[in-house]
């Protein structure tokens, strides 16, 4: 029974983290194409008015996010052919474990690159900031990590 759930919040993790490394490299990979400037408008925005960002932090953001929008866009969009595939498959009359298998390895795939990119951009912007806006950004980090880990723990079937 342990090992059941700790295999569901390992699943959950994993899901959760893949939703929003997808929300987070969508919304940037399509922040153009919507008015208003989009994700990355709104990510500077909340970063600037938090953190303090001075106008030339605020450039250097910018820059950052427009340097990695090529390589997003592409990702992202193999990440919604993936999951369009794995609904196709869901919804077929018989279930083919080797496709969805072959599907959920590709998607593997795309996310860790996402991963891998998100990470650049937010050590690239991490290193932008001055050592007072770095700890108040650790201490952000920390208190949104004690939530999810609050939510997970309360989320977990209790154990007799």
């Amino acid at each position: 029974m342990k090992r059941k759930t700790k295999i569901a919040t390992l699943t959950l993790a994993v899901v959760l983290v893949a939703g929003v490394a997808v929300s987070w490299a969508a919304a940037a990979a399509g922040a153009g194409q919507r008015g208003h400037g989009g994700f990355e408008q709104h990510m500077l925005g909340v970063m600037t008015d938090y953190l303090d960002l001075t106008e030339a932090q605020q450039a250097q953001v910018k820059q950052i996010f427009a340097a990695e929008k090529p390589t997003m866009t592409p990702l992202v969009q193999q990440l919604h052919q993936t999951r369009q595939q794995l609904r196709q498959l869901e919804q077929s009359s018989t279930f083919d474990e080797g496709k969805v298998r072959a599907v959920a390895s590709q998607q593997a795939q795309t996310m860790t690159e996402l991963t891998v990119e998100k990470s650049k951009v937010a050590n690239q912007i991490f290193n932008l900031l001055t050592p007072e806006q770095k700890a108040k950004a650790q201490k952000f980090m920390e208190r949104r990590e004690a939530r999810f880990q609050k939510h997970h723990q309360s989320a977990e079937p209790s154990q007799q």
